[in-house]
């Protein structure tokens, strides 16, 4: 596809010098079926398949080397996969009969150190994608994606002097400028400083919402996929365990491995008899655990209630530590072997051996079988 494909809006400066959007393109779907990757001995992926909607914004999620970058690398056809189809607009792009080469893709891919070409200037990275158009063409696409993100001013600069946000900017601006169908992101994020982090999170799922490319991006925070993701695919150990909305994840984990993800939890071990668990807070279903086995009670810590004495399960604080707006407890509670952890807007200001009462929402509360090996 090129910048001359119809139907395209011009990402040209608007009269009074402000940007204006940048120019849509034509979404891709973006398939996966039952895709493995092994290296020699070991397996990085494992019958992963995922379905990914034109213009929909999924995030992988998960810990280093559980196949999330692996993933991304063979949907850019940097890589080939060992086994199954991956498939864009449903068309097979590697598979046993056939493999495209990255440029006949339409996908564009941001490296995790954003690998810019140190010898060449802002304006010519971002055009570097570009060589199929006539040189002037080529500028001026480029000049406007600079503006859209900022940067005009530093066209004629070179890599070394930007900061690590602006460099975030320009990688951005090469990957989106030729207008892919599919946008690839490896930790696009990761080498940013907090505050920096959210506004460039921020910028970046405007600008792929502008343009309605289809995009992929690799994180290992949740917090970052929650907040920029439609979909989340969280992987373990090559296999995707469970696919959803951020809120599906949060409310309806499917294991306790996903549920840390997402919260802080008190994990206590029990019992299961009768279907269901006993605990100091009540009867607790177990679905799905046989009578006999371990079931392990997972309480969010920020969904523990910290009131007066009187009003729930009696506590003392064993410990408080000040975290801003919240305070970070550990209470002793009647009824449990150990401590307590809470994460509370109550429990400020509260010290070190004051007598509270404990409430819990247990119909929010979480049982699942042990937690495998991650």
């Amino acid at each position: 596809m090129t910048a001359s494909s119809p139907g395209i809006d011009e990402p040209t400066s608007a009269p009074n010098g402000t940007p204006r959007r940048a120019a849509a393109t034509f979404a891709a779907s973006l398939s996966f079926e039952n895709v493995g990757r092994r290296y020699g001995d070991a397996i990085a992926l494992d019958g992963v398949s995922l379905a990914i909607a034109p213009g929909e914004v999924v995030c992988l999620l998960g810990p280093s080397g559980c196949g999330k970058t692996t993933l991304l690398r063979l949907a850019a056809g940097i890589e080939r996969p060992t086994s199954g189809r991956v498939l864009i607009n449903g068309q097979e792009v590697a598979g046993p009969a056939r493999f495209k080469p990255p440029e006949e893709r339409s996908v564009g891919f941001m490296f995790q150190d954003f690998a810019l070409f140190p010898h060449l200037t802002i304006l010519q990275n971002v055009a570097f994608g570009l060589k199929a158009l006539p040189r002037k063409e080529a500028e001026r696409e480029a000049r406007a994606m600079l503006s859209r993100v900022g940067l005009a001013s530093m066209s004629d600069a070179y890599p070394h002097i930007l900061s690590g946000g602006q460099q975030q900017r320009v990688a951005l601006a090469r990957a989106i400028v030729p207008r892919p169908a599919v946008i690839l992101m490896d930790e696009p994020f990761s080498g940013l400083d907090v505050q920096l982090r959210d506004s460039m999170q921020e910028e970046t799922i405007a600008l792929l919402r502008e343009t309605r490319a289809t995009a992929v991006i690799v994180t290992h925070h949740p917090e970052e996929a929650m907040r920029l993701a439609d979909r989340i695919a969280v992987l373990r150990r090559g296999h995707i365990v469970q696919v959803g909305t951020a809120e599906d994840l949060y409310d309806h984990p499917s294991e306790l491995f996903v549920a840390r993800l997402f919260s802080e939890i008190n994990e206590i071990a029990y019992r299961t008899k009768g279907g269901a668990i006993e605990t100091p807070l009540g009867r607790v279903p177990a679905p799905g655990i046989a009578d006999g086995d371990i079931a392990i009670l997972g309480l969010r810590e920020r969904g523990i209630r910290v009131s007066e004495p009187g009003q729930g399960l009696p506590g003392r604080i064993l410990h408080s530590k000040f975290l801003g707006d919240i305070a970070l407890l550990e209470v002793g509670v009647q009824g449990f072997d150990a401590p307590l952890r809470v994460r509370s807007h109550e429990g400020r200001g509260r010290p070190k051996g004051s007598e509270v009462g404990i409430e819990v929402d247990m119909s929010r509360a979480l049982v699942f079988p042990p937690a495998a090996e991650v």
